[in-house]
């Protein structure tokens, strides 16, 4: 599905039936500030040092302080809400069935992150008015590396049916 097919629908919502395997969607780039990362920390009590403290983080492989793995999760999710697809899906959403995550390589402050969106699977539900779709979200950082993987199963309403 282009993106033109999706500014000329608008309004429309999208149900499970509209989606197919092999779809992409790509968002557009943000960067983690390091005031993001202190953010997070406060919001998630994590000030584990690798975060937090610039001289034991020179100390590390990484020689320098790292955004917390869970913060680049929730950078992806934002990230991909702002997608005309999450629009277009929105109200046909039922919930967040499941959460997988691999991180690759770790974000540091100043790296610029965006996201492919791929529908990889679909699944009917146990109940007919509704159906799982499973979307891997990359993170992937200005260098073009991929930082995160992620698998969300989310759950839509199917169609409904006019009788």
């Amino acid at each position: 599905m282009s993106s033109s097919l999706l500014e000329t629908i608008g309004g429309t919502t999208f149900y499970f039936d509209d989606l197919n395997v092999g779809e992409r969607f790509e968002t557009n780039g943000r960067t983690i500030a390091e005031a993001d990362i202190v953010g997070f920390a406060g919001l998630s009590g994590d000030f584990n040092s690798l975060h937090m403290d610039a001289e034991f983080a020179v100390q590390t492989p990484h020689g320098q302080r790292i955004a917390h793995g869970l913060l680049v999760l929730a950078i992806t999710s934002g990230l991909s809400t702002r997608l005309p697809l999450m629009k277009l899906i929105e109200k046909s959403i039922l919930g967040l069935a499941g959460l997988e995550c691999k991180w690759f390589k770790p974000a540091f402050i100043g790296d610029t992150l965006h996201v492919v969106v791929e529908i990889t699977a679909k699944e009917p539900g146990k109940k007919p008015d509704r159906g799982t779709m499973v979307m891997k979200r990359s993170a992937i950082n200005q260098k073009g590396e991929t930082v995160m993987e992620s698998l969300w199963r989310i759950v839509l309403k199917t169609k409904p049916t006019h009788p």
